[in-house]
């Protein structure tokens, strides 16, 4: 579901509250303050607004934030029940379905943290992969209490920003979504490559990859949609799979016998989640080149 900026500048307290009172997670008086600011220009304002009101909290009003937050892939937690948004983030990022192996790793960084911080480890998580994840808990626990307090609020700011731009539709849009696209360009004929079945593929190092699209080739060589899109494209390690074989073999393009090049793998790493990557291949039925492009 989702509600108009301009619903939220009109209606009751009351109802604004009701409606972002879990931007930020179980933490309603967020969203009591800056409903006594409205109106608001746009989602932008709106934000900014909220974000203020938690960095001008005292200290122990933010400490009671973060400590709202569950741990992630905590199966005692899990059972207990999750907020719907701390459940839906957790299983983008395939927490819910994790290998004995990663359960293990992430009860152990989760022991570690918070045995030293006194509070749950938070990040972002659909800015992630499972393995993304992991290396950011490796690298946060040198730090000191003062740096993950401040850490851990700019993550949460993050998730709050991610659940309000679902939920709020306005003219404008908060600067939370990438982009990643393909598109093949067949140069044995000099036209794009309509018609080449891709799958991307998010790898892992610790537990099983997994498909996280498939999509075919238009007749500009592109995919109809973003491979992703409307979110932000997780920071971790992809292959891109595309079906040149069958391709070339439709076209009646003489090929040996299995074909020189029948399934050409891509792999990349992501490490901006918020921008445009863009993966093409360049292909004939003997070589193939890719590049970075934006």
């Amino acid at each position: 579901m989702s509600i108009t900026l301009t619903d939220l500048n009109s209606i009751s307290r009351d109802e604004f509250v009701a409606a972002l009172g879990n931007i930020f997670e179980h933490s309603p008086w967020i969203a009591e303050q800056v409903a006594l600011l409205r109106p608001f220009a746009g989602i932008n304002a709106l934000f900014a607004a909220m974000k203020a009101a938690v960095e001008r909290a005292p200290a122990d009003l933010r400490l009671a934030l973060i400590k709202a937050h569950p741990d992630l892939a905590d199966k005692t937690q899990r059972a207990a029940g999750l907020t719907a948004e701390s459940d839906a983030e957790q299983n983008s990022a395939g927490l819910d379905r994790l290998s004995d192996a990663e359960y293990e790793a992430f009860e152990r960084v989760n022991n570690a943290y918070r045995s030293k911080f006194g509070f749950p480890y938070i990040v972002s998580v659909r800015r992630h992969t499972k393995d993304s994840i992991l290396r950011d808990f490796e690298r946060r626990l040198p730090n000191d209490v003062p740096a993950e307090m401040q850490r851990s609020v700019e993550e949460i700011c993050r998730i709050a920003a991610l659940r309000l731009d679902q939920l709020v539709t306005a003219e404008d849009r908060l600067p939370v979504c990438g982009r990643l696209s393909t598109h093949v360009l067949d140069t044995h004929s000099g036209k794009p490559a309509a018609g080449i079945a891709v799958e991307l593929i998010e790898l892992s190092d610790l537990g099983l990859s997994r498909v996280v699209t498939r999509a075919v080739t238009n007749a500009d060589g592109r995919t109809d949609q973003p491979l992703i899109g409307g979110r932000p494209v997780p920071i971790g390690k992809y292959e891109l799979l595309f079906g040149v074989g069958d391709y070339f073999a439709s076209r009646q393009v003489p090929l040996s016998d299995p074909p020189f090049l029948d399934r050409i793998p891509l792999r990349f790493a992501v490490s901006e989640p918020e921008g445009h990557l863009h993966v093409p291949l360049l292909v004939t039925p003997w070589s193939y080149a890719t590049y970075r492009g934006s």
